[in-house]
């Protein structure tokens, strides 16, 4: 039904397109090139209807019909307050293991242990910057995460040391 009552609109569509090309407009002589018209009336003079006129209005009900017709019948297939999402069907879901080096899923917020260094920081290294606001000194500390996977390495030969930084004075 909605197959046929679209290829219908299409035609109705073309044709009302091409009946409107056809006519010619209210002013269409030399005395319209020059912003006169015939009459003092708001559209110009007004003529007996032609047939391209009558078919005009008749492609143009039609086309107004079809429309409603095709909004309606769209709507009608549609649940009312459903969204895609919840017409897709049910995923099973995984079950995590319960072993205790478990890695969070990827994109997890879970919290991560990290342990706060006193060094300089080396270059590569995750650091943090720690400002105080009464004095506006900052300090930049080492972090140490914990490896990927949440598997134990061994500690890392500690970095020779190096001159931190001094920040730029204002």
């Amino acid at each position: 039904m909605i197959i046929v009552l679209t290829l219908i609109h299409i035609i109705v569509c073309v044709f009302l397109v091409i009946v409107v090309l056809l006519q010619s407009g209210k002013a269409a002589d030399l005395a319209g090139a020059f912003g006169g018209m015939g009459s003092q009336t708001a559209f110009g003079p007004r003529g007996s209807a032609t047939i391209l006129s009558k078919a005009t209005t008749l492609a143009a009900g039609l086309f107004m019909v079809t429309s409603m017709t095709l909004a309606i019948l769209a709507t009608r297939g549609a649940a009312v307050g459903s969204s895609v999402l919840e017409k897709q069907p049910a995923k099973a879901q995984k079950t995590a293991p319960t072993s205790a080096k478990a890695p969070a899923p990827a994109g997890s917020t879970a919290p991560v242990p990290v342990k706060v260094g006193s060094g300089p920081v080396a270059p590569g290294q995750p650091s943090v910057t720690l400002t105080d606001e009464a004095t506006g000194a900052s300090k930049t500390l080492p972090i140490t995460l914990p490896p990927p996977g949440g598997e134990q390495k061994a500690p890392a030969a500690k970095q020779p040391e190096s001159k931190p930084a001094t920040p730029p004075k204002k």
